[in-house]
């Protein structure tokens, strides 16, 4: 009795120890003492009891890691990396799984190993560029990481998803004499764009002064020429009455010294009615009256010959 027991304890472990059960997003390496065998893919599988041992479940889910290290540029200046590293196992293939199970002790020395890759990777690059170049290479920094990478992790078993430079920064003196040459650079650009402007400035209201002295000259010019044209005509129409007068005088038989006279009197007239302020000194005696006269009568007989 005692001994059916046994056998029915015996039975009830093996059965319970034939099924194994594996997680989604993993998988479970089979050793056969101590020798990779298979691998049990995820859901309800059968071992081998006491002879089949589960060696390792292992994840193909994307897993990640922060990264925080230091790099030298070809200047020697240091640069501080703040990076987050994203990683898989290559695929769910055999071989691919025996790699990630067997090459390294465990999965610390995996991560350690990884860490150091991609801090040497970057340290590399960094070493063939100026301090004032990084800020500018951060794409250029990440493919080279990855061209570096993937063949060695591929031997690992594993594949460099994505690795992503979150923050670059420097030392204190360098952020400070950085930004003193943005400053700098700011205030020489903000310098030559006063120039400019003040430059445009000057040259557009210079523009509009020689436009203006070119309008006020061509104006000044019409002008002359309107008022020569006036005087030209007013020296016509005077010469056109004088002759007239001169005409009707003949055919009445009167003295040209009376027209004369009258216009001298008109004139006069015409200097009283329209002057604004200014004094005419007119010498009334007999003599210059004679030779005022004389002067009008020459002029008179001077049209008359011209006609």
């Amino acid at each position: 009795m005692a001994i059916g027991l046994i056998f029915l304890v015996l039975a009830l472990l093996i059965l319970v120890g034939s099924f194994v059960t594996v997680q989604q997003g993993t998988v479970a390496v089979i050793t056969v003492f101590g020798k990779f065998r298979r691998i049990m893919r995820p859901g309800l599988n059968m071992r081998v009891p006491f002879v089949e041992h589960i060696f390792r479940r292992i994840s193909y889910q994307n897993r990640s890691m922060e990264l925080k290290f230091q790099a030298i540029t070809l200047d020697q200046a240091n640069v501080y990396f703040t990076a987050m590293l994203l990683y898989s196992v290559l695929n769910q293939e055999s071989g691919t799984i025996e790699n990630v199970a067997f090459k390294f002790m465990d999965d610390r020395s995996f991560m350690q190993a990884l860490i150091r890759s991609v801090e040497g990777s970057v340290r590399a690059f960094v070493a063939t560029k100026k301090q004032s170049e990084i800020l500018q290479l951060r794409t250029e920094i990440i493919q080279h990481v990855k061209e570096q990478l993937d063949h060695q992790l591929e031997g690992w078993g594993y594949h460099l998803q994505d690795l992503q430079i979150n923050d670059i920064t420097f030392d204190e003196v360098i952020v400070q004499s950085m930004a003193q040459v943005v400053a700098s650079n700011n205030l020489k650009a903000a310098a030559e764009n006063e120039g400019q402007a003040l430059l445009i400035t000057k040259t557009k209201a210079a523009e509009a002064e020689g436009n203006a002295i070119k309008i006020s000259a061509e104006a000044e010019m019409l002008a002359s020429q309107m008022r020569g044209q006036g005087l030209s005509l007013f020296r016509q129409e005077v010469a056109r009455g004088m002759t007239a007068a001169a005409r009707e005088m003949q055919s009445a038989n009167l003295d040209a010294s009376f027209i004369l006279f009258s216009m001298w009197t008109d004139a006069l007239k015409n200097f009283a009615e329209n002057g604004k302020g200014n004094t005419i000194f007119l010498d009334g005696s007999t003599d210059n009256f004679n030779r005022t006269m004389q002067q009008l009568m020459s002029t008179m007989q001077g049209f008359e010959k011209n006609k």
